[in-house]
């Protein structure tokens, strides 16, 4: 909702004082349409010579954050906390009953509990693969800590790609509106003979152009950049949970100090209470008795 506001704000304010200040938005209409058709076309080439096809899959899908904002919120957390828990505490009562777990995560009664949670490929793969780890008895909490922190910096780069992409096109654009400003000169000087409105008119179409670059990059593309950049940052906190979980179970902390552990190390804005979580692994506890 947010970035929609912002968007309207933009046009209000942007074209709203030029109306006030005694601007013609005719000039603006009529070469709108040629301008953006040569800055956005160009622009959208750029994209696709920069970037290969998954980059561009990745972006577009992840364009959507600019209006959903982060994925995961506060109960999530929560959830995570109490997921883990219980994958400890089988781990812990029962090695083998862990691998059903999981082995297959999809058909566990467990990870079930939590559907958010179980659909997120990367969350389920790294809770998987260090608790099977831990099983096969690489429980090194030292060594586990630093894979953990090499794999999930690696996942944070990826899902950073989308977002560097967008800052790319961003600073081109500035520079292709100068190129259709350029060619609206070239334009305007092959009608030199005509009379001063005449060429008033032309040259104002031209710098349509930098002002569309000018624009799109600053007003759109570039905070586009920004806070797809900010939502992914933000969601990678739910799988630095994971990691200080899963760590501080390999240091055979009891179940409840690895989930306060995790808690405390969620960010202020989505961390649950203690009262929130005791009272969740609680219920959880009695559902297992």
């Amino acid at each position: 909702m947010i970035g929609l506001v912002g968007i309207a704000l933009i046009f209000i304010m942007v074209f709203g004082g030029y109306i006030l200040a005694g601007g013609k938005m005719a000039i603006i209409i009529k070469a709108l349409p040629f301008e953006l058709a040569m800055i956005g076309g160009a622009g959208i080439g750029a994209f696709l010579i920069g970037n290969d096809f998954s980059v561009v899959k990745h972006t577009a899908k992840d364009i959507v954050k600019v209006f959903k904002g982060p994925k995961w919120r506060q109960d999530d957390y929560r959830d995570l906390l109490c997921l883990l828990f219980s994958l400890i505490r089988i781990a812990r009562q029962s090695p083998v009953e862990i691998e059903r777990h999981i082995e297959a995560p999809g058909e566990s009664d467990i990870f079930g509990q939590y559907p958010k949670i179980q659909s997120d490929r990367e969350a389920i793969d790294l809770i998987c693969d260090t608790l099977r780890s831990a099983s096969m008895n690489y429980d090194d909490p030292m060594q586990v800590e630093e894979i953990l922190n090499k794999r999930m910096e690696s996942s944070r780069q990826h899902a950073l790609h989308s977002s560097h992409a967008l800052q790319t096109l961003a600073d081109a654009l500035p520079a292709l509106g100068i190129v259709a400003a350029v060619l609206g000169v070239i334009k305007t000087m092959g009608s030199i003979d005509q009379p001063p409105e005449v060429l008033g008119k032309l040259i104002g179409g031209a710098l349509v152009g930098t002002f569309l670059g000018v624009f799109l990059a600053y007003g759109f593309v570039g905070p586009f950049a920004v806070k797809v950049r900010a939502v992914t940052e933000e969601d990678s906190h739910f799988y630095d949970l994971i990691r200080e979980v899963l760590v501080a179970n390999l240091h055979n902390h009891a179940p409840p100090m690895c989930v306060e552990v995790g808690r405390q190390n969620a960010p202020a804005h989505v961390r649950p209470s203690f009262a929130e979580v005791e009272e969740a692994l609680k219920a959880i506890k009695q559902a297992a008795s």
